[in-house]
Order: C-alpha cells, then sequence, then structure tokens
C-alpha cells in the first residue's frame, strides 16, 4: 500500500525541478522531509489532520511549513489536510460548533422578531458573532483529538505491520 501512495505523490526531484516551486528548494529539498519512516509519516500526518480540521482555508501550506519545521513527512502533511473537503466541511464544522457549545456554554444569539421586509442586520450580525466562539473551541478540540489520534494509530499500524512482517520472514526460515 505504501509503494502505491508513494507512486502517486510527486517526488521531491519533480518538485525542485518545477519553475514555479524552484524558489521553495532550500526549504522542500531536505531529504528528510521526503522520508517514509515511522515517526515522519505519524506526524506529517497528525500536522496535516490538525490544520485541516483546525483551520477553514490555507491549510495547505500552513502545514507545509509545519512539517518543514518540525521535520516531518512533507506530501503526507499536505495530503492528509484533504480530511476536510467539500463533502465533509458542512458536518465537521456542524459537530465542531456543537461540541464547543458543549464546552463554552454559549448559544446562539435569539434574533428578535423583526418586519419581514426589514431584516434586522444588526441581530444578524450578532446572530454570527455569536457562532465564533464555540466554533473556534469546538475545532480546536477535534483538531487536537483528531491530530494525536492519527499519530497515535499510525504509529501502532506501523509497529503491527513491521513486527508481522518480521515473523512472517521469520516463520519462512525457519520451515526451509
Amino acid at each position: 500500500m505504501l509503494d502505491r501512495l508513494q507512486a502517486l505523490i510527486p517526488s521531491r526531484e519533480q518538485l525542485l525541478a518545477n519553475r514555479w516551486l524552484k524558489i521553495l528548494g532550500p526549504f522542500v529539498g531536505d531529504p528528510k522531509l521526503w522520508h517514509w519512516s515511522r515517526r515522519t509519516v505519524a506526524l506529517g500526518v497528525s500536522i496535516g489532520i490538525f490544520f485541516g480540521f483546525l483551520i477553514p482555508v490555507a491549510q495547505i501550506p500552513v502545514s507545509a511549513v509545519a512539517a518543514v519545521a518540525l521535520r516531518a513527512n512533507l506530501p503526507m502533511a499536505a495530503a492528509s489536510t484533504l480530511v476536510t473537503n467539500p463533502l465533509t466541511f458542512a458536518p465537521v464544522y456542524y459537530g465542531a460548533y456543537h461540541l464547543g457549545r458543549l464546552v463554552t456554554g454559549n448559544d446562539i444569539v435569539a434574533a428578535p422578531a423583526a418586519a419581514p421586509e426589514q431584516p434586522d442586520d444588526a441581530s444578524l450580525f450578532t446572530r454570527i458573532q455569536a457562532l465564533g466562539a464555540p466554533l473556534i473551541v469546538g475545532l480546536a478540540i477535534v483538531a487536537c483529538i483528531a491530530g494525536i489520534a492519527s499519530y497515535l494509530l499510525i504509529t501502532l499500524f506501523w509497529i503491527f505491520h513491521v513486527r508481522r512482517k518480521r515473523r512472517r520472514r521469520l516463520g519462512a526460515g525457519v520451515e526451509k
């Protein structure tokens, strides 16, 4: 599976050959950022998922900067930001808002009854503003939990996979 994933992701050389990305060469050219090891992949995925949930725009550039700073796998950090996409955006933000509302105790400010022909812009702004704190708190909680959980799950899966390969290899060597 890892080989198929690596085949889909552009190599470091392909990115450095791109005329638009040459300026980033000193930053993305580090071989450690492209290394497929348990630690770098798990950290890259957790960074991507964290920023994928936490911020609604510019997730890939922010996660790429964090991956460079933390020496995580850059392709996995960028790809895992897609955990929030047009299909998952609404349910994630709806759930995060309700989680934040539970934590903060905030409710949407009820808009006063206004005449249908004259909408009250001030009450609309107040309602939108009331969404802010619960949504931000909920997104922060979801991002932290999902980032930590993804790191732990990938680490455990990687260890399980390596041990299984070793057992098969040792088992095949003993039978011969």
